[in-house]
């Protein structure tokens, strides 16, 4: 007997959840080889910044990472790569969303949320990616589940990333003037 198409949905985003959470924990166990990557210098940033995003709620760190690159490289092209590398790694956040939605759906708050997301969408994953926080999870999650265009999603998300790690990267590059390196 062949499943209904809310059920093909519902297992595609079981499926969905189920693959995002066991990358987290992939990646989670795997923190320090992942390091490793900076040895291939832009496109390694690049890359650990996808890996360092890709975690669901548990981040790991790559805001030292692209500080200590900063010191290293240009902080200006680091912020590039570890921004754009940030934003796509942001997708499994929205992608989370997406799938999940049957779970956020009955949630009280969520109509408040709706409101909130719909008239200050594009605000609300630039400042969030901005800010250095650990729950900016919870704004792909959300965009995700309201089907904000995934494009949106990525140019707003990726412009704060951006900003947030020139911040980090000029840090790390100013603490090595400081220090005399």
């Amino acid at each position: 007997m062949m499943a209904s198409k809310k059920q093909q949905i519902l297992l595609y985003r079981v499926f969905i959840l189920i693959a995002l959470l066991l990358l987290t924990i992939f990646l989670l166990r795997n923190r320090d080889q992942i390091k490793e990557f900076s040895k291939f210098g832009y496109a390694g940033i690049f890359f650990v910044s996808i890996l360092s995003n890709a975690t669901l709620i548990m981040p790991i760190p790559g805001v030292v990472f692209t500080s200590a690159m900063g010191a290293v490289f240009n902080p200006f092209w680091v912020a590039l790569a570890a921004g754009c590398g940030a934003a796509l790694g942001e997708l499994t956040g929205y992608l989370a969303g997406f799938s999940g939605q049957f779970v956020i759906d009955r949630k009280d708050w969520y109509q408040g949320l709706t409101k909130w997301m719909k008239k200050y969408g594009n605000l609300t994953v630039l400042v969030m990616a901005f800010i250095p926080n650990p729950f900016f999870d919870l704004t792909g999650i959300i965009a995700g589940a309201l089907k904000m265009p995934v494009e949106r999603f990525l140019f707003w998300c990726a412009i704060g990333k951006i900003l947030k790690m020139l911040v980090f990267a000029l840090t790390g590059s100013s603490m090595m003037q400081f220090v005399g390196l």
